[in-house]
């Protein structure tokens, strides 16, 4: 194999999900590709990399402080659905049945990966709930609406049901919050962002409350 062919194939095939034989086939793509549409490919790469930002209100990606979920004031401001990744936002919205806010963890507790509670950003969904996150100019910000309602979408493995199990520990405090989970419809184990769209969507309408608050 050509030596500039056998590097494109090995960057290609770091991405997730990606062998050799797919990389080699999308080498081979991008082979029979313009170079216009081969040079605006690596703009549009350069420029996600380098412009892409975390929103300051619910971590998901933005191409701004605020993302457009945040910033759109249609949006039912008194609940939050927690998700692992900004994958799952994308699945969840393309059922078009919630119309509230997002909160991106950023991953599951998992000390076996390293992952500790630290590095989720738990802290910042608590300042959402209490209000007290006041980032972004924009009158529109949901830390000014009081939450109501916190929706876990997390997936059911065991670092997800981990990871459920801590939050819930911290929201005891919130006496009036009403907490629930996605209705099982998601198989045990499975992954929010690889479900059909029927299926989450029927996990979100049929969610049950969870008792997390002290008697």
């Amino acid at each position: 194999m050509p030596k500039l062919l056998d590097d494109i194939v090995r960057e290609l095939s770091y991405l997730p999900g990606v062998g050799r034989r797919t990389a080699l086939r999308l080498a081979m793509h991008i082979l029979r590709s313009s170079e216009d549409d081969v040079a605006q490919m690596i703009r549009s790469i350069g420029d996600f990399r380098t412009g892409i930002r975390y929103c300051a209100s619910c971590n998901s990606l933005s191409d701004n402080e605020l993302c457009e979920i945040c910033s759109d004031p249609t949006r039912d401001r008194t609940t939050i659905c927690v998700v692992e990744q900004v994958g799952d936002v994308l699945s969840i919205e393309k059922t078009r049945q919630f119309r509230g806010l997002y909160h991106v963890l950023g991953g599951v507790i998992s000390p076996m990966a390293g992952i500790a509670p630290s590095d989720l950003k738990i802290d910042l969904l608590l300042d959402n709930i209490s209000g007290v996150n006041t980032s972004g100019s924009d009158s529109n910000n949901p830390a000014a609406t009081k939450v109501k309602e916190v929706i876990f979408t997390i997936s059911t493995t065991v670092e997800g049901e981990t990871t459920l199990f801590y939050i819930l520990n911290r929201l005891r405090a919130y006496k009036d919050l009403k907490i629930t989970t996605i209705a099982r419809g998601i198989g045990f184990g499975d992954e929010i962002e690889y479900a059909d769209e029927l299926t989450i969507a029927h996990a979100i309408a049929n969610r049950r409350e969870i008792i997390s608050r002290a008697p």
